[in-house]
């Protein structure tokens, strides 16, 4: 038996906590900031985004460790020879607004939009549904995910919502093997369900209780790329080794999601990505952070993330059959810009998002060396009971985001309106029509 005198018994213990310390992060210290919420944000992107941010000020190197719980993280910057902590709780998006409420949390995280009753409930301490709280950081797109080997290429949302309800329970019955399906979903803490039960299921299907839940979406994809039978959804940088579908809304034609159809929030399962602060009571490190994602530095993590960034790209679009030949004509000497405007309340208040995409516009153009010369600003209504009403609403969208650009010193930028043609989602559901009344935005091919 090895015997240890008092002082090397003492040496040896301090090695070991040592060592510890490399993997975990020391409890008893108080956070400077803690970022509660989504796993889908905090599992990868809010450490890359806290990381960069740390890296950005010039406060050395930064350490991320692990606390002993699941799914949260501590990152160790340097703060004026200072250690600066910032905790990241991936726990789900509901749990990030109750840490909020409780004033817990300095941001919270979350893969779907702010419901009413939580506007209603942080209402004494700030507006969530404000400029100064609500932040779009990144556009996700849904990926519904099968096995590698399934014959099925594309769904339409409502296909979707009736296997996932069990109404369609074999592969056979949508021209694929004579399987069972069976079924992956998201936890009821996650905001990616959120999202999946209020764009595929709504209200009429209800999700079939044989679906195996998950907390992470990269758990998930894991298990449907082995289970020939599998069919599930996670959030788009979690595909990994599963087979991606395409998917229609409607009439409208089937999109996978890519740069430009989830960046235009077309792709008919894209959604916005939110960090929520407390308004003007919001402490000074999370503002700056905020800023911080916002910017072209934090979207071009966001980029590298997996997920789709907010900085305007031009792309050539691949037009479909159905796109009409005086829209071919219209567009054949511009790309288009990955950046959708799109409306709040009633036709032409632009919402948060937009507020922010009008300076990103002037950004672009800046950095391109473009002109308002170069852009083409079309618009388009959601379905009206005649043409001309339709026109005219698409007109006024368009005219709208002129000048607001205006207010930019970006003048007399060229806009028309193209009516209720070539829908992006359903005529029939309020989603799709909200997201059919958008201004696409082109620049001219140089």
């Amino acid at each position: 038996m090895l015997k240890f005198r008092p002082l090397q018994l003492q040496s040896a213990l301090l090695g070991v906590l040592c060592l510890f310390s490399v993997f975990s992060a020391p409890s008893g210290y108080a956070e400077d900031m803690e970022i509660h919420g989504s796993n889908t944000i905090g599992a990868k992107l809010a450490p890359m985004l806290v990381e960069g941010f740390l890296n950005s000020n010039e406060q050395g190197p930064v350490r991320i460790l692990g606390n002993g719980k699941d799914n949260e993280k501590v990152l160790i910057g340097d703060k004026n020879g200072s250690p600066l902590r910032v905790l990241v709780a991936a726990h789900g998006s509901s749990t990030g607004f109750r840490a909020l409420e409780a004033q817990t949390a300095d941001v919270w995280a979350s893969s779907r939009p702010v419901k009413p009753a939580e506007v209603q409930r942080m209402s004494v301490h700030a507006d969530l549904k404000g400029l100064e709280s609500e932040h779009v950081i990144a556009i996700d797109g849904l990926a519904v995910l099968v096995h590698p080997s399934n014959p099925i290429n594309q769904l339409d949302t409502n296909t979707l919502a009736r296997i996932f309800s069990g109404e369609i329970s074999n592969w056979s019955e949508i021209g694929g093997a004579d399987q069972p399906i069976n079924l992956y979903a998201r936890d009821d803490r996650s905001g990616t369900w959120d999202t999946f039960k209020s764009l595929v299921l709504g209200k009429q299907y209800p999700l079939h209780p044989s679906a195996r839940r998950y907390e992470s979406n990269d758990q998930l994809s894991d298990s449907v790329s082995v289970d020939q039978g599998g069919i599930g959804f996670s959030g788009l940088a979690s595909v990994r080794k599963s087979k991606l579908l395409a998917i229609a809304d409607g009439e409208a034609p089937a999109l996978k999601p890519s740069r430009l159809t989830v960046a235009s929030e077309d792709y008919p399962l894209s959604r916005r990505l939110f960090m929520y602060t407390s308004g003007d009571a919001t402490a000074t490190l999370a503002k700056d952070f905020v800023d911080f994602v916002l910017g072209a530095e934090g979207q071009a993590i966001v980029s590298e993330s997996g997920f789709v960034s907010q900085n305007p790209l031009a792309v050539k679009p691949d037009l479909g059959d159905s796109v009409p030949a005086t829209f071919r004509l219209l567009t054949q000497n511009y790309s288009r810009l990955t950046v959708n405007f799109r409306f709040s309340e009633g036709r032409t208040r632009l919402d948060n998002k937009a507020q922010r995409d009008l300076k990103r516009l002037a950004e672009f153009l800046n950095r391109e060396n473009r002109t308002a010369d170069d852009l083409l600003l079309i618009g388009f209504a959601d379905q009206q009971t005649d043409e001309l009403r339709a026109q005219m609403i698409s007109e006024l969208r368009a005219l709208s985001v002129r000048k607001a650009l205006s207010d930019l010193n970006i003048h007399k930028v060229s806009h028309t309106g193209y009516g209720h043609d070539m829908p992006v989602g359903t005529y029939g559901g309020e989603t799709g029509q909200q997201r059919n009344g958008r201004v696409e935005v082109w620049v001219r091919d140089s």
